[in-house]
């Protein structure tokens, strides 16, 4: 199985633009060498294969795991996705992990599919990705996490995954996920991150990011369960985004492996500088360095 380490990064692209590949196998042996042992990738339904982008990262790189955050459901076909995975899992030994989310109604649409449940939907394309094949998918082994942000998708993970990937929310859900999934199954938390050492900017910047979220079903639905109120978003940027000073980033990291999370997956803003936006990540990494 691969080796997470307790905190990993999102290689910052955005879901608009994506930097050539080399500017991207450069930026893997930058954090190679900073120190961090995960880099994560998003996925974009019809323009950006995650599986392909890793293929070609893995190969730019001596150590890194990389994990994908999430591979979209409706991109490929449940076999394909199995059968990309354990070719790079044979390739890369315990260099893969593979998240996977049922995603939303409209990239569904976007592919001439039905939604439909989320929980039966996602049951249903991960018991698929093992009907047999031919020819048979490599027997390599890697992790599959499911992004979950709610009870029941936490408990399907639980039952059919190797672990879950709940994002953007506080501590105290990292602790209830744990609670759910048991102490054996594999956590991965992904926390938002606004490193600015101006602390007034920060907060600010912390407080529009949840202000893109809080409303959503999946988030609301949690933050109310956990008493938070919607509207103070100061309250709640300080309990999900990180923000401010490495020291004080750091911090919030350690709340979350301290609640039960196995491994902190830092999400980065992200600007037009794709260079720039891996240096900030360069210059978080010694923050972290004592967590092992």
């Amino acid at each position: 199985m691969a080796t997470l380490g307790p905190v990993g990064v999102y290689l910052p692209i955005s879901f608009t633009r994506i930097p050539p590949a080399e500017s991207q196998r450069e930026a893997v042996r930058r954090l190679e060498r900073a120190g961090y042992r995960t880099v994560w990738t998003n996925e974009v339904v019809g323009g950006k294969d995650a599986l392909v982008q890793l293929a070609v990262l893995l190969a730019a790189t001596e150590r890194l795991t990389f994990g994908t955050g999430i591979a979209n459901i409706w991109a490929r076909e449940p076999q394909t996705l199995h059968a990309a995975a354990a070719f790079l899992a044979d390739a890369y030994p315990n260099r893969l992990a593979l998240g996977i989310g049922v995603g939303y109604p409209q990239q569904a649409e976007t592919t001439g599919r039905d939604f439909g449940s989320p929980l039966a939907t996602l049951r249903d394309y991960v018991g698929r990705m093992d009907a047999e094949t031919w020819p048979p998918a490599p027997e390599a082994k890697y992790p599959r996490i499911l992004g979950a942000n709610g009870p029941k998708m936490l408990a399907l993970a639980g039952e059919i995954a190797d672990g879950a990937y709940p994002a953007n929310l506080p501590p105290a859900f990292t602790a209830e996920a744990r609670s759910v999934l048991g102490p054996d199954k594999l956590l991965v938390v992904g926390l938002a991150v606004v490193p600015d050492l101006d602390a007034d900017r920060a907060k600010a910047a912390a407080i529009e990011k949840v202000s893109g979220t809080v409303n959503l079903p999946t988030f609301s639905n949690a933050l109310r369960r956990l008493g938070f109120a919607l509207d103070d978003l100061a309250g709640i940027a300080d309990a999900v985004v990180a923000y401010g000073s490495p020291d004080a980033i750091a911090a919030k990291v350690r709340e979350h492996l301290a609640a039960g999370a196995d491994h902190v997956l830092l999400m980065p803003p992200t600007t037009d500088d794709f260079t720039a936006d891996v240096a900030v990540l360069e210059r978080l990494a010694p923050a972290f360095a004592g967590l092992d």
